[in-house]
């Protein structure tokens, strides 16, 4: 895994755009890097999500309600939430060509967050700050 590009990476999920490149580097550390074929399955909606990936090679598609949403490629990333609820995934995502993933799991993240308190701070900080930004009531 090309852990220099990893991090520059998950610098940019918003979850993690707090953390410093140290704080990155121990959560590319923890994550691994996970192949699928073409068509596979990689989340299902409904399913208890797992864990956090990020795209590094290949594209999938989103669907919700058996529609599809979006295409996502190299960058973007899914499962974030599941990281620290183990909810249960809003969208099924599915493999549209041979995809590599760098994912982390939720007892994986746990670990590292007892091991690296600063960077649950951090990721707690993004996640109030996005709840308060959706709840804000619209001016004008």
């Amino acid at each position: 895994m090309d852990t220099r590009g990893a991090v520059d990476q998950l610098a940019k999920v918003p979850m993690f755009s707090g953390c410093t490149k140290r704080e990155l580097q121990a959560v590319v550390t923890a994550a691994k890097e996970v192949s699928h074929p073409e068509g596979h399955v990689i989340a299902r909606e409904g399913d208890r999500g797992v864990g956090f990936f990020l795209i590094t090679d290949g594209k999938v598609k989103v669907s919700i309600g058996g529609r599809g949403r979006a295409t996502l490629g190299p960058g973007d990333f899914f499962g974030e939430i599941s990281l620290l609820d183990r909810g249960p995934r809003t969208a099924t995502v599915t493999a549209m060509s041979p995809v590599k993933l760098i994912g982390i799991t939720f007892w994986v993240f746990r670990g590292l967050l007892e091991q690296h308190p600063t960077i649950a701070m951090k990721v707690l900080e993004v996640v109030a700050k996005r709840l308060r930004d959706m709840t804000k009531s619209p001016t004008g």
